[in-house]
């Protein structure tokens, strides 16, 4: 094997004498891709989308990287994959890959976004830098190895009615030995002259000029595009169709996920959690699609109609839905359909975000015995090695006082000290030259005992239980200001309560429908969030009702105020 590190840090890995088979675009081993000469030779190494039709891999190859509207869903759906993984691409009527990148989100974000934005960051793709530095230095090889993939028999025939023409130019391809001429048209336009190879076939000198098609060129077969040709069918609606399609999923929402206590809500967060998954199976939504055009445009309209009432925010300059009206005709007339694949398919993201918050919340503060309460507890056979609430260590204490009867027989409210609990109670707190006390009041017993003990506390969330040493420190939220006039708010201290700060940070940016981000405390262990806006009172009344954190663990400082 040859490793030939770049000054960009990448490293490309090949066989002696060969074409580079893999590659690291960091050189620290942890994202290594298949080139595309390794594609060709084992396809299957990685999953691949195929695209809808031979006029987007023009796109690829000229260096764009892979949207969704540009994939071609089979009738069984999107397969399954997940943010960031390794996959290539394919165009149809041909098994060799033309690039390969890393998804940018999940089938489940995917889906939620109604296929659309970008499925596939590319890096790397035939014809790029990666693939002609081979070719020049391979030149016979590589034009072997590439008329290989696209001359094999196999599929010669799904090839010949794939090329489109974009030039006039036709060569006759020959096929060896006895074969028939084929005449297949490629486009010229791009064409390199180094793209022409020479090659020896057969150990005879032989030789004929190749011109290798250009993958750009490709379209889709009739037969070989039927799979495809379908799925597009089923998506080929009338604006008044998408319409309609609104209006139902709009009304499936309302029966099945909206619920008056979520309210307001802002519409994009109306359209992408509620609306998106009630369409149904396999159809994508495209508001662009309607008459109406814009999301704040059929909102409005629905607004009109009396269904929803909707308030546009100037400051974010988006439509809010403020409320629904359940007495609407449209409404009552309407009967939801029962749905608990789509329903489940509102994001993973979000049923774990339920879960997680729906956890019952319990926080036990106890204390450990201490070098001065030892012998208090060893005095009642007490296990020194046992965490206690505040309610059994003062019962310890008082065990100790009536074993020892130390209460006092003319006040029943006080308590004598002997040595050994004055010791426990004020050794090393007492000022050097002052009188230790001889007494002391019952009320003040107890916690003036836990006081010497070691605090620790007990958080339970679910399943899930953890004993940290020290006192229980709040969660801190904090308003403040930046440049531009602008509000900010700093979130700290939740991991105490077991409260995941990147699944909390994603929740908070689609019920606040602001930008949220997690970042490393300076100087300290833990995370915070950080959200943008001021939203600090409802943010502490989120962590409270949904996180069940009890309200005298949430410290607030607004220093916006003045």
């Amino acid at each position: 094997m040859m490793v030939a590190k770049l000054q960009n840090r990448v490293h490309v890995y090949s066989v002696e004498g060969e074409f580079p088979m893999f590659f690291d675009i960091d050189g620290r081993g942890s994202e290594i891709f298949p080139s595309v000469y390794a594609l060709w030779r084992v396809p299957e190494i990685v999953p691949a989308f195929l695209l809808k039709g031979g006029e987007v891999s023009r796109f690829i190859i000229g260096g764009a990287d892979l949207m969704f509207p540009g994939i071609s869903v089979p009738p069984e759906g999107l397969p399954s994959f997940a943010a960031g993984e390794i996959w290539a691409v394919k165009v149809p009527g041909n098994p060799a890959p033309i690039a390969v990148g890393t998804t940018t989100m999940s089938s489940s974000e995917a889906l939620k976004a109604g296929l659309r934005g970008k499925a596939l960051r590319i890096t790397h793709h035939y014809r790029d830098i990666l693939w002609e530095s081979a070719e020049g230095r391979f030149a016979p090889n590589a034009g072997f190895l590439e008329d290989m993939v696209f001359e094999d028999p196999a599929f010669l025939s799904s090839r010949q009615e794939s090329v489109a023409c974009e030039g006039p130019s036709e060569v006759s391809n020959d096929q060896g030995d006895g074969a028939e001429d084929e005449d297949v048209t490629v486009s010229v336009d791009k064409m390199n002259p180094d793209s022409i190879q020479m090659r020896e076939m057969d150990g005879r000198n032989e030789s004929s000029d190749k011109i290798v098609a250009d993958i750009g060129t490709l379209t889709v077969a009739d037969d070989v595009s039927a799979e495809g040709s379908n799925v597009e069918d089923q998506h080929n609606f009338t604006s008044a169709d998408v319409d309609a399609l609104l209006d139902k999923c709009l009304l499936q929402a309302l029966y099945t996920t909206i619920k008056d206590k979520d309210l307001p809500m802002p519409g994009s967060t109306l359209w992408s959690n509620h609306v998106l998954p009630c369409r149904p199976q396999g159809v994508t939504l495209d508001i662009k699609k309607s008459s109406y055009k814009k999301l704040s445009k059929w909102l409005q309209a629905k607004s009109t109609a009396g269904l929803v009432s909707v308030k546009e925010d100037k400051h974010k300059k988006e439509v809010v839905l403020m409320g629904v009206n359940r007495n609407h005709p449209d409404y009552s007339a309407f009967r939801p359909e029962k749905r608990p694949v789509e329903k489940s398919d509102q994001g993973g993201e979000h049923a774990a975000k339920e879960s997680q918050s729906n956890k019952t919340l319990n926080v036990v503060e106890v204390y450990k015995p201490s070098v001065h309460v030892n012998a208090i507890f060893t005095s009642v056979g007490a296990d020194r090695g046992k965490l206690f609430t505040a309610s059994e260590a003062t019962d310890i204490v008082f065990r100790y006082v009536e074993q020892e009867n130390l209460v006092k027989p003319t006040n029943k409210s006080t308590v004598v000290l002997d040595a050994t609990l004055c010791d426990a109670l004020f050794k090393g707190a007492i000022k050097k030259g002052s009188m230790y006390p001889t007494e002391i009041h019952k009320k003040d017993l107890g916690s003036t005992f836990i006081s010497r003990m070691q605090p620790h506390h007990v958080i339970t969330r679910g399943s899930d239980s953890v004993v940290r040493k020290g006192a229980l420190k709040a969660i801190q939220i904090m308003t403040e200001r930046r440049q531009g006039n602008k509000k900010v708010t700093r979130l700290s201290g939740m991991e105490t309560f077991l409260v995941d700060p990147e699944a909390l940070a994603s929740e908070l940016q689609k019920k606040f429908a602001c930008s949220t981000t997690v970042a490393e405390l300076p100087g300290k262990k833990g995370y915070e969030v950080l959200v943008q806006g001021g939203v600090i009172d409802d943010l502490a009344r989120h962590l409270i009702e949904q996180y069940g954190i009890p309200k005298r663990y949430i410290e607030v400082l607004d220093k916006t105020k003045k």
